[in-house]
Order: structure tokens, then C-alpha cells, then sequence
């Protein structure tokens, strides 16, 4: 274990909320009964779980450089407990663990694929993960500082691309309940999305671009191009809400937003809003690869569901299957490849609650 001038600084598998050092006189004075408004006052409990290389290393670089101020601005009122991750997975087990001892926040510092993995961790089992104490009467809250090649989730919210405003965020400790979607297939684990999940050409086009990430937002760039080779628009059936079977032919890409941006920066579920209980659903259809580069500031500015050939729902659940099963549409979430069809997508609304 390193010790980090009042950070504790851990990197397992199974971290334990390591307390700061032992807090000044002024700081044990917080912990005693304020007896003006006879309220008690507890430090908070935060865990910060860090992907050490994202964003080619400069993810780890940024957080060390944070790290002097987010000691000065939290220290004094939290307990802070740093988990550096060491591979694919390790945040979910790192956030199930922390949320077992009670912790009051985990923040997810990197790009959309650590928020990923850390909402991912919220739950086991299709079930919320809880602390393991009985007596325990307060909940994880789940908090983020963008430090990644993409922070697609933080552009809802209009939130800066600034680590010192999200640290701003933790320390005023302003929570709200959002919505987690939930993806299933035959024979497997539910997984969670926070912002949005797609189909077909658009997520083998994050697949793709997870190869060029060191190219940073241009990544996506090169990964649509790359899968442009080889496309062939589908015909899906859908049934949404669990009602009747719906024919969509010629799919390009089938999005599922709980949030507006993917890509980059793109605008694809423009309506979306992660606590207003649905999730929004973009078809394009007989999209040709011209259209994309004359629509592209489309896609970028939300105006895209003006384009003949785009079709827009509000949904609670949505099913989708191939009319004629190739195995080979692929399946992703928050950037994250999952598989091919087919998958159905579900809101939890106000799953879980979020430091903004």
C-alpha cells in the first residue's frame, strides 16, 4: 500500500476504504455533536476509481497533477481512498466492494469506459449491490471526474471537461436519482448502460474505433470508415413496450439512448435525459455511406431526426432481432462491445443516484 500525503493509494482487487491520515484537531471537531444545532457530522466516505492508462497514459498523468487539489479541497471533510485499476473488469469489482463497506461515493475518473464499468459494479446478480452492514441507512452515490478519450456522458449534463469543476461537483455533494439501462440476451448476465447503446453499423463502428484510440476523438472517425467496408443495411423486427412485432427494414443503426452524445460528440438520441424514466430510440434506415458525410453536422447538432429515413421513439423496453438471423450485427454499450443480436433494452428509472 503507498501512501500518498494523506491519499491512501491502493491497487487490488478487492480495496478496502483505506481512511486519510489522522485528521487534524479541527477536522476531529466535525466529528463531534454540534451542540448549537445538535446535528452530528460524519466524513464522507469517498472512493476514487482510476484507470491509470486511459487516454494513452494521460489519464494517470492528469489525475496526479489533480491530486494536490483535490487533497486541499476534500481532505479536511472526507475520507479518500484511491483504487488504480489493472485491467478490463476491475473497476466493477473494485465499486461492488466499496459499496459493501459503505462507502458514500464512488467516482469513476477516466472516460465513459471507467463510468461504464463502475455503474456496471452498482449491481450483481440483476439486483443493486448493498452494503454488507444492516444497520447502514445511507446509499453509494455515484460520482464522476472525465479524465478520458471520451466524455460523452458529461455533455448532457453541459458539464465542462474540467477536472477542478467536478471535484467542485463532489464537494458540494448535490445528489439526484438517474435512470441505468439494462441490456439482456438469451442465456446471459443483464448488462448495465448509463448513456447509449447501439446496433449495427454504429457500434461496429465503436468497435473499431477502440483500436485508434490513441488518436483521441478521432478514433471514431476511423473507426466509422473502417466499418463502412463491408456493410449491408439489415431488416430488424422490433417489439417495444412488449406489444406486437414490428418489421423496420434496411436498419443502417438502431440507437438507444439514456443520454444525447456518443461518438464524440454526437447528438444521436437528442430527447434523452438520464432521469426522465425512457429511453429514446433512433432508427436510420437505407443510409448510404454519402449520407453520413452530407449529414454528418446533422448527427453532430441533434437535427438529424428531421432527415427523411430517421425515426425517433420514446420507450420503456425495446426488443431486437434480425428477420433473418446472419449472428454478426454487433451489440455495444457506452463504447463497450457486448456481442451480437439478439438483445433487449430496458429502463431502470431512478436506479441509482448520481453527485451532480
Amino acid at each position: 500500500m503507498l501512501a500518498y500525503q494523506g491519499i491512501a493509494a491502493v491497487a487490488m482487487a478487492k480495496p478496502s476504504i483505506i481512511r486519510a491520515e489522522q485528521p487534524l484537531a479541527s477536522d476531529l471537531a466535525a466529528d463531534r455533536i454540534v451542540s448549537r444545532s445538535e446535528v452530528s457530522y460524519r466524513r464522507r466516505d469517498l472512493v476514487f476509481v482510476v484507470n491509470p492508462r486511459g487516454a494513452n497514459g494521460r489519464t494517470g498523468e492528469q489525475w496526479k497533477k489533480l491530486l494536490p487539489y483535490l487533497r486541499s479541497r476534500l481532505g479536511s471533510e472526507c475520507n479518500i481512498c484511491e483504487s488504480l485499476t489493472s485491467g478490463p473488469c476491475h473497476a466493477i469489482d473494485i465499486t461492488r466492494e466499496a459499496i459493501r463497506e459503505g462507502a458514500d461515493a464512488v467516482i469513476a475518473v477516466g472516460g465513459d469506459g471507467t463510468l461504464h464499468e463502475v455503474v456496471n459494479g452498482f449491481f450483481w446478480g440483476g439486483k443493486l449491490v448493498s452494503c454488507n452492514d444492516p444497520t447502514s441507512t445511507h446509499s453509494t452515490a455515484l460520482g464522476l471526474i472525465p479524465l478520458g478519450t471520451g466524455s460523452d456522458f458529461a455533455r448532457t449534463f453541459g458539464w465542462k471537461n474540467d477536472p477542478h469543476d467536478a471535484v467542485e461537483r463532489i464537494a458540494k455533494g448535490l445528489k439526484s436519482r438517474i435512470d441505468v439501462g439494462v441490456i439482456t440476451g438469451e442465456n446471459e448476465k443483464p448488462h448495465y448502460f448509463i448513456n447509449v447503446a447501439d446496433v449495427h453499423l454504429s457500434a461496429k463502428a465503436g468497435y473499431c474505433a477502440s483500436r485508434y484510440k490513441k488518436f483521441g476523438n478521432l478514433c471514431y472517425v476511423i473507426g466509422a470508415l473502417q466499418a463502412f467496408f463491408g456493410h449491408h443495411n439489415r431488416d430488424f423486427r422490433i417489439k417495444v413496450n412488449e406489444g406486437e412485432w414490428e418489421e423496420c427494414p434496411q436498419v443502417t443503426a438502431l440507437c438507444i439512448g439514456n443520454a444525447k452524445f456518443f461518438g464524440g460528440g454526437m447528438k444521436i438520441t437528442p430527447n434523452a435525459y438520464p432521469s426522465s424514466g425512457k429511453l429514446e430510440v433512433v432508427i436510420l434506415q437505407d443510409f448510404k455511406w454519402y449520407d453520413f458525410i452530407l449529414k454528418l453536422h446533422k448527427l453532430y447538432n441533434g437535427t438529424h431526426l428531421q432527415v427523411k429515413n430517421v425515426i425517433s421513439r420514446s420507450v420503456s423496453s425495446i426488443e431486437v432481432e434480425e428477420i433473418v438471423s446472419s449472428e454478426s450485427i454487433y451489440v455495444q454499450s457506452d463504447g463497450e462491445y457486448l456481442g451480437y443480436l439478439p438483445r433487449k433494452f430496458c429502463i431502470l428509472p431512478g436506479a441509482i443516484e448520481m453527485i451532480c
